[in-house]
């Protein structure tokens, strides 16, 4: 006998599955984007639903996205799902992947981006890195690679596709980058074929090492064409065609792993070598969360990824009450040089700045050991000579606060350098280790003959960046050794040993002590060693006290490359300035302005300016060219324009005897174009030489005022942008500008335009 189900609880159950799971293709829409999802978890569909332009679709038609990828890093095998049902009244996905695993995605329209969260994968099956996307797009002009954008500038197209991480644990790029941190290095791309044609011998895509002999930080950039791009991550990719991609992934950092990690891996200064990544116990990839958008390229940054940035609680720090990504909170900060202060802070008022770098006072080494007080606990050190007499940070930063003036230093970021609290002669028992060996037999104070259990990797020279030999040491209990190399045969020991290193204790070390194998910094004035990742957050700590003590709100982080040094990328940036942010927020310390010698996805949202190099190699005032020496000014002004990055013109443009009006009226108005900042030299004795010192000063503040009312519409900016002009800009009052032309000496001005207050 059949059973026969009744045909009421047939309808029923027609009328009710469908409604919450279902196998079908489902359209998700925001105010500007339209994504398409099929029924296997793939992006097929991606449209731009203003109406404004010609162009709709940017999904490539043969290379759908997968939604959510798995990654085994032992096989280094990518999965992308293979069935996908969606819940609709959950908004949640059902994702299968042919290893057997099955992920749970939530994918939440939102007015002006989707937030897709990962909320489950189970059973993992070896899956310990999960990649959002990569998600491939048709457009070939400019791509973001720090935050992940894909952008068409052109009037006819003016869309851009682009992702934001939404956790710390959720990072820019792809899940087989080692170390997450992507190799520094050229790729071959045209922003535009008919404007920059390539040449027959290089294709799109492809990649060549960087400039120089990987130490010298100003040879990196060796590339003037246009189609060399400076590559500074690979949250974005580009295909053979020229088609950008972007991706973000996230990584279970619990389990034990050991990475072969150079930065710049194809440089004999730079070879990769071993390390043993710290685990990381709960830092775990479910619950990664991205936001994915689409808007009209020339309103994304204030319009939509500024509403991502607060609608999630992402890091949002303000300058003069404004975000630090806004355009029109761009401004230069003075940059000190000949050590003399007198009038360092009234010069700064007088050019409408806020912000000082103490560059001339050399660096600031993390040393825990003074609690903040890099004065002394009674501010008795006085090392800013004045004529009135000598003053501590804290004296001069309280004279700078009375007219919104903050100062600051340069620290060489997490080098732990020989004489400070964590270094020498005591070490801590919180250092970053490459490797962990075993002592075989036991030694006395003077002993040099070290044996260990296994040579492994021994050989290598501390540190992915420079191999300097003296930094080449271990740690057994307390004490540092130097020592180069390791024997071949058994048993194995160490070469050319030097006991008590960096002035630390010899002493007794008993067979089955533990032998650490440092992570190092580098030499030149950077000599360090890396902290593990719970010392590295009291370090930024201690920077956050630092500010609080000596009443500074500004730094230039030089080595912040060292944040990579630990194995966790750009992760661990994000966790530093994270744990920097909130203790300076408990502290009362509103806000801290920086740069630094690198900008990553990990500090994209933190860091305010990129102010890295000058003169010559950044932007050449003689010449009007981005770069005359090298090509730094043109690889950092494409790599931040393409980020929604303030562009940097480095610590440039000194005011000397000979400096005209003309000159500060051009580099102000190339930085209003372009939108960027620079850092200005000041010597006071330079500046009292100069003639026309108040009239430059006139002039800039002139320009600023302008750009913080917002005054300039995006087509004078592109006239501004253009070296071959050159601009005049007169204050009519408080909200208006009359913006002349001139000859390339500032004289004969023609009226171009007037400029009013913007409303927003």
């Amino acid at each position: 006998m059949r059973f026969q189900i009744p045909k009421t609880l047939i309808l029923l159950l027609i009328a009710v599955l469908p409604a919450s799971y279902s196998h079908a293709q489902h359209d998700f829409s925001t105010s500007y984007f339209k994504i398409h999802i099929n029924n296997k978890g793939w992006i097929t569909s991606m449209k731009n639903v203003t109406g404004k332009t010609h162009q709709r679709e940017f999904s490539p038609a043969d290379k759908p996205s997968p939604l959510l990828s798995l990654f085994d890093s032992k096989k280094n095998k990518y999965y992308h799902p293979t069935k996908a049902i969606f819940n609709k009244t959950k908004q949640t996905y059902t994702l299968h992947y042919a290893n057997g695993s099955v992920a749970s995605v939530s994918v939440i329209p939102h007015k002006k981006y989707f937030k897709l969260t990962l909320q489950s994968l189970a059973p993992r099956n070896g899956v310990d890195n999960v990649q959002w996307g990569a998600y491939h797009t048709n457009i070939t002009n400019l791509f973001g690679e720090i935050i992940g954008v894909a952008r068409d500038t052109s009037e006819a197209v003016n869309y851009a596709i682009g992702m934001l991480a939404l956790s710390d644990n959720t990072l820019g790029g792809l899940s087989e980058t080692v170390a997450d941190a992507a190799p520094f290095q050229y790729i071959i791309h045209t922003p535009d074929k008919k404007r920059f044609p390539l040449p027959a011998h290089l294709h799109e895509g492809q990649v060549f090492p960087i400039g120089g002999d990987g130490i010298s930080d100003v040879a990196f950039y060796a590339h003037k064409e246009p189609y060399y791009r400076i590559l500074y991550g690979n949250a974005a990719q580009i295909d053979p065609q020229g088609q950008i991609s972007i991706a973000y992934n996230s990584r279970d950092r619990a389990p034990k792993r050991t990475v072969f990690f150079s930065l710049i891996p194809n440089m004999e200064a730079n070879i990769p070598n071993h390390l043993d990544v710290q685990p990381l116990p709960g830092i775990d990839y479910v619950g990664s969360s991205v936001a994915f958008w689409g808007s009209p390229d020339s309103t994304a940054l204030l319009d939509v990824v500024q509403n991502i940035v607060l609608s999630e609680g992402l890091p949002y720090p303000t300058f003069n009450g404004k975000w630090v990504k806004d355009p029109s909170a761009f401004t230069p900060d003075v940059l000190t040089s000949g050590g003399v202060y007198d009038s360092i802070v009234p010069y700064t008022h007088q050019l409408g700045f806020k912000a000082i770098s103490l560059y001339d006072q050399g660096f600031i080494r993390p040393d825990r050991g003074n609690g903040g007080y890099i004065d002394g606990k009674n501010f008795e050190k006085k090392p800013l000579k004045m004529a009135a007499g000598a003053k501590s940070h804290k004296e001069l930063s309280e004279i700078a606060a009375r007219l919104g003036i903050i100062i600051g230093r340069t620290p060489i970021t997490t080098a732990l350098a020989p004489g400070t609290h964590d270094a020498s002669p005591v070490p801590s028992d919180s250092l970053c280790y490459q490797q962990k060996r075993i002592l075989t037999k036991s030694i006395g104070t003077s002993d040099t003959l070290i044996f260990v259990n296994d040579p492994q990797y021994l050989d290598e020279i501390a540190s992915w960046e420079g191999h300097c030999k003296n930094l080449n040491m271990i740690k057994i209990g307390k004490e540092l050794i130097h020592y180069l190399g390791v024997s071949k045969e058994a048993p194995y020991r160490l070469l050319n040993v030097k006991r008590g290193y960096w002035n630390t204790t010899t002493a007794n070390h008993a067979a089955g002590d533990t032998i650490y194998k440092l992570q190092v910094t580098i030499n030149y004035g950077y000599d360090g060693l890396i902290p593990n990742m719970q010392l590295q957050d009291q370090i930024a700590e201690y920077y956050a006290t630092v500010c609080k003590v000596n009443g500074l709100a500004y730094y230039d982080f030089d080595g912040q490359e060292f944040l990579f040094n630990n194995g966790h990328g750009y992760y661990s940036v994000k966790r530093f300035f994270h744990r920097m942010f909130d203790k300076a927020k408990a502290l009362g310390v509103p806000y801290i302005r920086f740069t630094g010698s690198t900008l990553s996805e990990g500090s994209w949202h933190y860091q305010s300016i990129w102010n890295v190099g000058g003169g010559k190699n950044l932007y050449d005032i003689d010449t009007r060219e981005w770069g005359s020496s090298t090509s730094q000014g043109k690889d950092l002004r494409d790599v931040t324009y393409a980020n929604f990055f303030p562009s940097g013109m480095g610590g440039n443009f000194p005011i000397k005897a000979g400096s005209t009006v003309a000159q500060y009226e051009h580099v102000q108005a190339i930085s209003v174009g372009i939108g960027s900042t620079y850092s200005l030299q000041i010597n006071q004795k330079d500046v009292e030489a100069c003639t026309e010192k108040y009239a430059i000063f006139k002039a800039i503040r002139t320009w600023e005022n302008a750009r913080a009312a917002n005054a300039f519409p995006r087509w004078v900016k592109k006239q501004l942008a253009d070296p071959a002009n050159q601009f005049h800009l007169e204050e009519l009052d408080k909200d208006s500008w009359k913006l002349f032309k001139t000859d390339l000496d500032g004289k004969n001005s023609r009226p171009f335009c007037t400029l009013k207050r913007s409303a927003h």
